[in-house]
């Protein structure tokens, strides 16, 4: 993932730590079909029976894994893009504030946004909480720009909360795309399709009723 770095590794841990132990686990299935094959008091059909109970044991322990990862990345998010949205409160105070305001109210409408961009790239802290400090029809500015604008500004000054932000959206992403691969990899694993196993399972049960005092 290009988001993964020193910056990211601590929100991405979960995420790396259930793919891992996803291959892991698919790897001991395929072991453990194997091993079935080798022990003679079981019958082809009595081997693939107890490869896929394994491999269900651990799909549904992984499954449960993957949800708390998803868990954790969304509430994640949630406080990273609180921390990215936060007003700029008392920075819009003073004659001072209430010129520039004015003053970027009195440019076309179609600089405005570039003047304040500029100022944030710049470091301008007087020019942007002035602006964003303050109601945003006083600057000519709506509603919506505003809230653009105070991302762009918190973006600028925390750098590493936007990359971590960034980093735990394509890793909740990431689990949403490959997290269901995990069930076609684990019937590879077991070497047949549920169906087939459900149908062994049922004759398996079927004929232990005979033995039933």
């Amino acid at each position: 993932m290009p988001e993964y770095d020193d910056d990211t590794a601590s929100i991405l841990a979960g995420t790396e730590a259930v793919f891992t132990e996803a291959y892991i686990a698919v790897g001991r299935v395929h072991d453990a079909r194997e091993a079935g094959k080798t022990n003679p008091a079981w019958t082809e059909a009595a081997a693939l029976i107890e490869t896929q109970n394994f491999a269900d044991k651990l799909t549904t322990s992984l499954a449960k894994r993957f949800d708390s990862a998803s868990a954790n990345l969304t509430r994640v998010i949630a406080g990273l893009e609180s921390d990215l949205s936060q007003p700029l409160e008392g920075r819009g105070v003073g004659a001072m504030a209430g010129e520039i305001r004015s003053y970027v109210h009195s440019l076309p409408e179609g600089q405005r946004m570039g003047f304040i961009q500029k100022a944030i790239e710049a470091g301008d802290e007087r020019t942007v909480g002035a602006v964003l400090g303050g109601v945003p029809y006083l600057s000519g500015i709506t509603p919506e720009m505003a809230t653009m604008l105070l991302r762009l500004y918190h973006e600028n000054t925390n750098p590493r909360a936007a990359k971590q932000l960034r980093a735990a959206k394509a890793g909740l992403e990431l689990i949403g795309e490959r997290g269901g691969l995990l069930f076609a990899e684990m019937e590879k694993a077991v070497g047949a399709k549920q169906a087939k196993v459900q149908k062994l399972r049922a004759a398996k049960a079927a004929a232990e009723k005979s033995f039933v005092v």
